[in-house]
């Protein structure tokens, strides 16, 4: 459970090609940041974690893939949630969002705020029509999720910097990619600049952004085919060697929530 005082805590509900969503709260208003799992299970992954679905106020959509936007209809008609995403996401997503609560269009570098929680959209390279990852901050506290791209540009970096909290993708290995069983052309797209992170494009991404205020990182989107927990944190690790650091890394899974991280 949650404790009362004014910080922000995540709770990677899924993570991973199947479907994602992530919880995020300042300990008495929460957002959900993409819903791409069914209502159902996302509502049972809540459960488990010890969160409160009364206590979200919004969903936030990162983009129109349908492993991010899977469950956005179903909540939000259930709770009468907002649906906060840019007009280009919404216009791809079309009918795959279904009928939703409230719509809400945010302009990619543009800060917007939800309650207590000042939430700032920037660019990411995916294939996807208008992809975002996002700052979110209260009380002089921020945290960064960045997952679904495939480099890591000057401006995703320079939004990283200073966040005690990261979700960063760390998506395949790339010795697993080439060497299994997808179909060439998916493989390339995987590697390109519209693709996905490497774990080692995960550390050196880490390595460039980590500061003595980081506390907590959680490796994100791992492809149940390309990679492995294990692989993923050794890819990351490899790159920023054995010294000390201030920051715990986790990593998320697809079929369970991880612990709710708060920053202290």
């Amino acid at each position: 459970m949650e404790n009362d005082c004014c910080t922000i805590s995540v709770c990677v509900l899924a993570s991973g090609s199947k479907g994602n969503a992530i919880y995020v709260s300042d300990g008495r208003n929460a957002i959900l940041v993409d819903a791409g799992l069914s209502g159902i299970e996302i509502e049972r992954r809540m459960h488990a974690a010890g969160l409160a679905m009364g206590a979200v106020k919004a969903i936030v959509v990162s983009h129109e893939h349908s492993d991010h936007i899977r469950g956005v209809g179903i909540l939000s008609r259930r709770y009468k949630l907002p649906v906060y995403l840019s007009e280009g996401t919404r216009k791809a997503a079309g009918s795959q969002l279904g009928k939703v609560h409230d719509i809400r269009n945010f302009d990619i570098g543009r800060a917007f705020a939800i309650d207590g929680l000042a939430i700032h959209p920037f660019a990411t390279s995916h294939d996807a029509e208008d992809p975002a990852g996002f700052t979110i901050g209260c009380n002089g506290h921020k945290i960064g999720i960045c997952t679904d791209l495939g480099i890591a540009t000057g401006m995703v970096k320079e939004h990283l910097k200073a966040c005690r909290l990261l979700v960063l993708e760390a998506n395949h290995d790339p010795a697993m990619l080439m060497e299994g069983p997808y179909p060439w052309p998916l493989k390339q797209r995987i590697k390109s600049r519209n693709g996905h992170l490497s774990n080692e494009a995960s550390g050196e991404l880490l390595a460039e952004v980590s500061h003595a205020g980081l506390c907590h990182v959680v490796l994100a989107h791992l492809s149940e085919t390309n990679n492995t927990p294990h692989k993923a944190l050794h890819g990351v690790n490899k790159v920023l060697g054995r010294g000390p650091r201030p920051f715990q890394i986790h990593v998320a899974c697809q079929d369970r929530c991880t612990q709710l991280l708060a920053i202290p």
